[in-house]
Order: structure tokens, then sequence, then C-alpha cells
């Protein structure tokens, strides 16, 4: 995959390889020790019925999306469901 500025990921749609929307990317967490990306952090779409998310949320109710998980970036961040 090619470099793209996490400046340019903010706010952007995140849909799952099914055609699933997720949900708007609101953060990336990393791993300190080793630099590494860790989670993408997807605010759920208000319509989406969370039950049928398999990926874990944090505290505020917002997905966390491992980044092994990202297929491609373009228009939306396509993630594998």
């Amino acid at each position: 995959m090619s470099e793209i500025l996490a400046e340019n990921l903010s706010g952007k749609a995140v849909m799952g390889s099914d055609g699933t929307e997720l949900g708007m990317l609101y953060n990336i967490t990393m791993d300190l020790k080793t630099g590494e990306l860790a989670d993408l952090l997807v605010e759920p779409d208000e319509q989406l019925n969370s039950d049928t998310v398999e990926f874990g949320s944090d505290e505020q109710g917002r997905f966390q999306v491992p980044v092994q998980r990202v297929q491609a970036v373009k228009d939306y961040i396509v993630v594998q469901r």
C-alpha cells in the first residue's frame, strides 16, 4: 500500500468489504513501543445495527478495527468483514 498522510484520512467513511457503511474514521491507535499502527477507531453509522459488527469497541462505543483488516483506501476506507 502506498503512503497516505493521516490528516488525509480524518473523517473518511469506513466501509466493510460487503458494502456495509460502518461509520466515519475517528482516530488511529498505535503501539508506542514499536510505532506500529494498531486499530482504526470508527464512529459507528447511526443506522447501523452494531450487533451485526464483529469488531470490538472502546468505552465510547467506537469500533476498534485492526489495521491489518484494511483492504483499500480511496474514497472510502475498505475493511475486511
